[in-house]
């Protein structure tokens, strides 16, 4: 089937239950973890932390080195995998606070439901779509929020929060499915120990009521990112480690075992050899906050400098595995091929057979290439306009405004102009800043960085 007759019938096809056969297109899952770092899984190095499902999915499919996200805060970051926009483009440029907040802060009251996003385009493509877990795309306490069935999903279940994973837009707001478990109060920290659980029995619940469609899921988790509840069965693995770690690392760990019930029951329907399973973070680890220092700054961000709300490498660089038995080579490394948040709508929607917006309008390019085990180097630059302020240690308090453009990357502070540039194919952790060095390098790359400043909606 071709892909034009493809879309064509998609409507037709929906309404017969799209059988398995070899046109079926696959099924997709994204898994999506909070401040978790790169260097928090074994496959990415770790050695405290257990993770035995997720070393094994890397084992099954492809772990990927250079992959970044498009912010260092989370809805930012969680805003562009949807939209295939980088932040300048799609307008969220902070995290969603209350609306008093936002407004004061420049922010917009929500995520535009009128750009390109993934999930409709899934959807209007014959897709059975969800997302469950943490939403926080909107102002958390405004009930006029549009809510996720206009941006394409089916079916929901989730938290509208101030990044905490509690319960803010008032319950029983027409249109939304809420977690009223999470309403801030006694229960709730029971509930934040429960979160990774009721996430993953939200997605088999609607595959199993879907298994005969492709379908599209969001599952997005609300740990690690504080505060922290853990059951003392959850951090008892880690108890030789002591607070904060076994806090830490008991979280990560339940996320870890929920993601091995998923995979199990996919092998059970058998739908496995036909799932794209998508495992990354939103940004990277939480820095070391003094109020709050049981529960921040030990998540690992791997041999890079810089954590959550950073520029520099462990805030924007973090984990990405995609197993998909039926595409995607097992056992396969990519360290050369640099993916981007904002290729995640063109890469899916076409392994979906849905229709691809051309740029300008999206800012991504298809990796579906890079997911099939070839060698890929991608067209066009990253691009990162942060405006969150670093916590924290001083050396991870990176310039705002930055470019990633082949082995180059170019940090820069346009108001005192300061530029640091960085080899990242040679020399990953930022300390040797070679722009004196290199003075072609830092003209070319700033003219491009402040023309796309200018102007984000230009073709770049």
């Amino acid at each position: 089937m071709t892909r034009r007759n493809f879309l064509a019938s998609a409507p037709a096809l929906a309404a017969k239950g799209m059988q398995t056969g070899q046109d079926r297109p696959p099924n997709i899952i994204f898994l999506l973890a909070d401040d978790l770092g790169w260097g928090d899984l074994g496959c990415y190095g770790n050695r405290r932390v257990q993770t035995p499902v997720l070393d094994q999915m890397a084992r099954d499919g492809t772990r990927f080195t250079q992959f970044y996200v498009a912010a260092a805060v989370c809805s930012p970051s969680r805003a562009s995998f949807l939209t295939g926009r980088f932040t300048a483009r799609h307008g969220v440029v902070r995290h969603f606070r209350g609306k008093e907040d936002n407004l004061r802060r420049g922010m917009p009251l929500w995520l535009d439901p009128k750009q390109p996003l993934l999930p409709r385009l899934l959807r209007d493509a014959g897709y059975a779509t969800a997302h469950f877990g943490k939403w926080h795309l909107c102002s958390s306490d405004d009930p006029d929020s549009p809510t996720p069935a206009q941006y394409g999903f089916q079916d929901h279940r989730v938290v509208v929060d101030d990044g905490d994973g509690q319960l803010r837009i008032p319950p029983g707001s027409k249109g939304w499915n809420l977690w009223e478990e999470a309403l801030p109060g006694p229960r709730w920290a029971d509930w934040k120990a429960r979160s990774n659980e009721l996430i993953i029995d939200e997605t088999i619940r609607f595959i199993e009521q879907n298994k005969e469609r492709p379908f599209y899921i969001d599952a997005w988790f609300f740990d690690p990112h504080a505060k922290l509840t853990p059951t003392p069965r959850q951090m008892e693995p880690y108890s030789k480690f002591g607070t904060p770690f076994q806090i830490y690392y008991g979280s990560v760990g339940d996320i870890d075992r929920q993601i091995g019930r998923l995979l199990r029951r996919l092998d059970e329907l058998g739908l496995a050899q036909n799932t794209i399973l998508l495992f990354s973070s939103d940004n990277g680890p939480e820095d070391i906050v003094i109020d709050n220092a049981d529960e921040h700054g030990v998540g690992h961000p791997g041999p890079f400098r810089g954590r959550k709300r950073s520029g520099y490498e462990g805030g924007i660089r973090v984990p990405l595995l995609v197993r998909w038995p039926k595409g995607t080579p097992a056992g396969a490394v990519n360290e050369t091929t640099v993916f981007g948040a904002v290729d995640f709508l063109p890469t899916l929607a076409a392994l979906a057979g849905a229709p691809v917006p051309p740029p300008p309008e999206i800012d991504g390019e298809s990796m579906v290439r890079a997911l099939r085990g070839s060698a890929m180097t991608r067209g066009r630059p990253l691009f990162w306009d942060l405006r969150e302020d670093t916590v924290g240690d001083l050396i991870n308090r990176s310039p705002k405004l930055i470019i990633r453009d082949g082995p180059w990357k170019l940090l820069l502070n346009p108001e005192s102009g300061h530029v640091e540039l960085y080899d990242i194919a040679s020399h990953s952790l930022e300390v040797d800043n070679l722009a004196a060095q290199n003075p072609e390098v830092v003209r070319r790359l700033s003219s491009r960085l402040k023309a796309w400043k200018q102007n984000p909606s230009a073709p770049f």
